[in-house]
């Protein structure tokens, strides 16, 4: 066969094993990744870190993976539950292939005889999950994403915990602020309404009118009626009916601090909420009587964005919300973030104030300006 066929024929192989995941790559940092669906893949290709995304059934896969070879990239790399595969073009045309037993189904394998009761137990099929690549059509969890698989149920039990009171038939109204393309809406529908049997009514806001009609299409999809998106930004939106629930995941900046400010607002009972590039005070942070803290900038910024989260976790317990700070992974790239988890009760006067005079205290000694102190105004007197 000529170097041709030989690439036809190396990628109709890797395509019959049904991989969950291929990557393929070329000069210049040119990049696609495919992620298996319950019936074809999604290809998401990044632009001037801009994400585009389609979605192919099994029959277009094949000429589509064809068509990127021909576009200019050099390698393909593919996982089965079984094997690890490696394409790749050299200059003058040749394909080289070669494949090897997938080591991380051995592990994994381990992994499931422990015994253990996840929100989200293998077995069930989870369309969303299927759709993520991180469950296989039948239900079962895919080798290399198993790490994913307990980070979103580790999720769901933070949710589950604080939600423990609600039951089976009541209705509870969430926001989920700064949705974008993320799967993880999705799942919190499936959790409320199917595991926990609530009747659910949740919304995703999002700027990007692109992403929230993807959703749309998506929780039609699935069927998930008590599931809409609207196009909206987190500072201006206004909700149509009672919210309980203010979820923000990664809202970027002071994006976090109108997200927190709203759920005060509407009196929401919980809040959760992972804070993201967080920069607005460490712009402010001026050398107070510790200028060790801003000789170095990396050691300035991250102790600005601790102190930007120590400061709106205590403005929250100031206007009446039990509030916790907890260790959060996130679910597309794995960093350690910290999750803002507050939920409103009764908290006395004494504890609230405390809380305040803390949060101004930190703020005074290094000049501090935070916007949910001052989106908060009279609250804050």
């Amino acid at each position: 066969m000529d170097s041709e066929n030989d690439l036809q024929q190396y990628v109709k192989q890797i395509l019959a094993d049904n991989p969950f995941k291929l990557v393929l790559s070329g000069p210049d940092g040119m990049r696609e990744t495919l992620r298996r669906l319950s019936n074809g893949y999604q290809a998401e290709r990044i632009v001037n870190r801009q994400a585009f995304q389609s979605n192919l059934t099994a029959e277009e896969t094949y000429p589509y993976v064809l068509s990127r070879f021909e576009e200019g990239y050099r390698q393909l790399n593919a996982w089965s539950e079984s094997y690890e595969y490696n394409l790749r073009v050299a200059k003058r045309g040749r394909a080289m292939f070669s494949r090897k037993a997938n080591k991380n189904v051995a592990a994994t394998s381990e992994q499931h005889n422990r015994v253990k009761n996840y929100i989200l137990p293998e077995g069930e099929v989870v369309p969303p999950l299927v759709d993520m690549g991180i469950f296989t059509p039948d239900g079962k969890v895919v080798p290399s994403r198993y790490d994913k698989y307990k980070q979103i149920n580790r999720f769901l039990e933070m949710m589950d915990d604080t939600l423990s009171g609600i039951g089976e038939g009541e209705e509870l109204h969430v926001v989920d602020f700064g949705c974008g393309k993320s799967y993880l809406t999705f799942i919190l529908y499936y959790y409320l309404y199917k595991v926990k049997k609530i009747h659910a009514v949740v919304t995703g806001v999002d700027l990007k009118a692109d992403v929230i009609a993807d959703c749309d299409k998506a929780a039609k999809k699935y069927g998930y009626d008590g599931l809409s998106f609207v196009v909206g930004d987190i500072a201006a939106f206004q909700p149509d009916s009672r919210v309980d629930v203010v979820v923000s995941l990664h809202a970027c900046d002071t994006a976090t601090d109108y997200a927190l400010y709203n759920a005060v607002a509407w009196n929401a009972k919980h809040i959760f909420s992972v804070p993201s590039c967080q920069h607005e005070l460490n712009k402010q942070m001026t050398n107070g009587r510790f200028p060790i803290l801003t000789r170095y900038g990396i050691i300035q910024e991250r102790f600005a964005a601790m102190a930007t989260d120590a400061i709106r976790a205590n403005l929250l317990t100031a206007v009446g919300y039990k509030t916790q700070v907890l260790e959060f992974v996130d679910l597309s790239h794995t960093p350690k973030n910290l999750l803002i988890r507050g939920s409103k009760c009764d908290l006395p006067e004494e504890h609230r104030q405390t809380a305040l005079q803390e949060a101004k205290a930190l703020m005074a000694e290094f000049g501090f300006e935070p916007t949910l102190f001052r989106l908060l105004g009279e609250k804050m007197s």
